[in-house]
């Protein structure tokens, strides 16, 4: 069983066109493989009848966008429990066992790769494994957004020139956040909020993908009917979303 990149979704179409060549994702279940989330953490269920529900975690603010996604789209789920039951019992045995699977898979005309539309770094040998992959790649570029800063600070001086981390607060290791002075992305609920705080907002992953200051995410996805991240994507009338990158927003 072949490990599968995903081609690049509506949001990532618009980082193609700004970087001038092909985005891909290499993505993995939603929730069970992100061992330090916390606001946003929600995973999809089976049901002994093989359908699926979402389960959101105690202390979930909003729910995660691709768990929703791993939900309503059969394929979607399919593929990222195909690369997480491929990939994890390799990066336990071995960082660089999983790593020559991820660059054997790696498409040839990728020349840019996000680590995880779903998913994170749930072992450290697989954050390892990243890293390797990177190294072999030095003409491409990868990045990530990960709660698993814990790993990131082991691996400080480690870390390929051309991988680009950046913190996703709202999880377990905040903490590490402001002891390490990392570069953060923070979901927002409104415009204002993000302006508040001095953020730009970032609609096509540009500013995850370049080097560049802290930055701020529009809440988007299916969220829970009454809770305050569902009346903010309602009134934010679909900015937050990736279908906004179609029109060309």
């Amino acid at each position: 069983m072949r490990l599968r990149y995903a081609p690049a979704n509506a949001k990532l179409s618009a980082l193609e066109a700004r970087l001038g060549v092909n985005v891909y994702s290499f993505d993995m279940l939603s929730g069970v493989t992100c061992p330090f989330a916390q606001d946003c953490h929600s995973k999809v269920v089976v049901r002994a009848d093989g359908s699926r529900s979402i389960q959101d975690g105690k202390r979930t603010l909003f729910r995660c966008f691709s768990a929703s996604q791993e939900v309503a789209y059969t394929n979607v789920f399919l593929a990222r429990q195909a690369n997480t039951e491929r990939i994890m019992p390799l990066a336990a045995r071995s960082p660089m066992a999983a790593a020559a699977a991820l660059c054997d898979a790696l498409p040839d005309d990728a020349g840019c790769v996000r680590i995880h539309v779903a998913g994170d770094f749930k072992l450290l040998n697989y954050f390892d494994a990243w890293l390797e992959v990177a190294a072999r790649n030095p003409d491409r570029r990868f990045y990530a957004y990960t709660k698993s800063l814990p790993f990131w600070v082991k691996r400080l001086d480690a870390l390929p020139p051309n991988l680009l981390l950046t913190a996703s607060r709202g999880g377990k290791a905040d903490c590490l956040i402001d002891e390490h002075g990392f570069r953060e992305a923070r979901v927002v609920f409104s415009e204002a909020e993000a302006d508040a705080m001095g953020l730009e907002i970032d609609h096509d992953d540009s500013h995850a993908a370049l080097p560049g200051p802290s930055f701020a995410l529009l809440i988007h996805g299916i969220q829970p009917a009454g809770s305050e991240a569902g009346k903010a994507v309602r009134t934010l009338r679909g900015r937050g979303s990736y279908s906004r990158q179609k029109a060309g927003a």
